[in-house]
Order: structure tokens, then sequence, then C-alpha cells
């Protein structure tokens, strides 16, 4: 079995989704920890301009958005019930909900005086300037909308009496957790686990939920340097493209990737792959050789160039 490398940083809650993930999975896997912030050399070696985390690799093939990092989990693992695409149209509308609009919410919304602590302790004060500097950058371009602290604070509640009421059994998806509970999961982790507030602490349902999904831990992981990570990258070949991959027009054309919704920088190279879900890129890189990057194709805007 291929080992999957996650490139991540601890405070990161999609990372936490994706690490969530990987326990639920039972798989060994390897971590690369990252900046909180640009610059990333060697993720921008892998995946271009994309700034996203956390960003997943196996070999020569780099993964960028968790739901691309979901499908790859769920084929490794074979538990197809955590690609997004294996679930109902209700639970995907659910999902693009949840990992946006309410993910905004519950980190603006959500946040302590002991999460502020911990970024303290885990970031020295420059960094933490710029990590403040990056994120305010950020929102000037987001496409998404915010209703100031007071206004995310209240649909964070809004959202956390909802998940109470969606929980008819152990998780959201019925007997065993599907994605939307991982979607679920890691805001509500940013504000209960990592900033350990008590503002989920009334909803008995959402609490003992959250245990089930922390007692999932993290799998098997081992730590390896962004370095290794380009070693493994420059030894492997891309997997090979199916044919009914590449019946795109812009099959071999280049192309510009990027963001719908925030972090709107581009990845280019050249389209080599692409389906009802995903688009695949060929970049090339002097330091690692060819690498194919992925990307979903909902959320993501694409364009010739």
């Amino acid at each position: 079995m291929p080992t999957l490398i996650l490139h991540h940083y601890p405070m990161s809650p999609f990372s936490q989704k994706i690490r969530s993930m990987l326990g639920y999975a039972g798989l060994e896997w390897e971590s690369a920890l990252t900046r909180e912030m640009p610059p990333r050399p060697i993720l921008e070696k892998l995946a271009g301009g994309y700034r996203k985390i956390p960003v997943a690799q196996i070999g020569a093939d780099v993964f960028c958005d968790s739901r691309i990092i979901a499908e790859e989990i769920a084929l490794l693992s074979g538990k197809p019930e955590l690609a997004l695409a294996n679930c109902s149209p209700a639970t995907q509308a659910y999902v693009a909900k949840v990992d946006l609009e309410i993910f905004f919410d519950c980190i603006i919304g959500g946040g302590s005086r002991k999460l502020q602590k911990k970024m303290r302790e885990a970031m020295s004060l420059p960094d933490i300037i710029r990590f403040f500097w990056d994120r305010i950058n950020l929102g000037r371009t987001a496409k998404v909308k915010t209703a100031g602290f007071r206004g995310m604070r209240e649909r964070v509640l809004l959202h956390v009496a909802d998940v109470e009421q969606r929980l008819q059994a152990d998780f959201l998806g019925g007997d065993r957790p599907d994605h939307s509970d991982f979607s679920t999961w890691h805001s509500l982790w940013f504000i209960r686990d990592l900033g350990e507030s008590r503002m989920i602490n009334p909803y008995p349902k959402v609490m003992a939920w959250m245990d089930r999904m922390k007692a999932f831990g993290e799998g098997s992981r081992r730590e390896i340097s962004g370095e290794q990570a380009l070693v493994t990258a420059r030894a492997a070949t891309p997997r090979a493209i199916p044919d009914e991959l590449r019946k795109d027009a812009l099959i071999g054309h280049k192309v510009s990737i990027v963001p719908a919704d925030y972090a709107r920088l581009p990845t280019k190279g050249i389209l080599v792959g692409a389906s009802a879900n995903r688009w695949i890129v060929a970049r090339e890189e002097k330091d690692v050789g060819t690498v194919h990057v992925h990307f979903p194709r909902d959320g993501f805007f694409l364009k010739e160039i």
C-alpha cells in the first residue's frame, strides 16, 4: 500500500479533519510539518501557487483540498463513505456550507483566550504578526461574506443547535461516520479541543459525538522533513492517467487553476486528466521532476493560458 504524506501544521482545522479521517481509516502515514503561512518553499515546488493547508502527497502525485485528499483516503482504506462524491446530494450541500461559511464563523466567532495563549506558545511574535497580516490580506480577496464577531458567534451557536438535532444516531451519517461528520468535526474541534471553549458544553449529543470522533485518533504517524517529501517525489513517477480521463478538450493545454473562495492564487501546468470531480495538472520542477497535482472541480476555476 502506498504511503500518504500529509503536509500540515498542528493548529490547522482542515488538517485535523484529515488527521481524524486517517485515524478512522486506521492508516499509517507520514507527517511533514510546514509553516502556518507562506512562504512554504517545499509546497511551492510540489503544488505551485496553491497555498491552502493541508496538502497530501503519494509519491509524485500531489492532492490539494480536503475533498480530494478524502477520496484518496477512501481508496486506500476501502471506506467509500469518506469520499464526498459517494454521499447524497443533501449531504454534499451541507458539507459545502459547513466547510466554508460555518468554518469561518467558528474560526473567528469561536476564539478564546486559551487559544490565543496556545498561539503565543507555538509561534514567535514576528510569526504571529505575519500570520494575522497574512489572514487579513486573505480576507480582502475572499468571496466569503462575514457578519462581524457577534454575528459569527450567534451563527456558531445556531450551527451547534442544528448538529444537536441532526444527531439521531451515533454519527450524522448513521451508525458510522461519513464525510459530513469530519467536516463538522474539524471546526468544532478548533473551538472545544484546541481553544478549550465551553460554548458547546450545553449540547450533550454534540459533546458525546465529539468524544466519539476524538476517539478515532490520528492513525499511525511518522514524522519526516519537507526535504524527505521532495526526495520521495523526485524518486517516483506520477501514476498513469486512465484513458477515460483524457477526453477533455483542454487535455495537453497549459492551464491555470485557482480556488473560487479564498487564497485565490493560481497553480499553472499542463492539464493531463479530467473527470466529473477532478482536474489533474502536470508540473515540472527542476529539483523534483514531473508531479501531477490533483484538484476538485467543485470550488475551483480552470482556464487556458
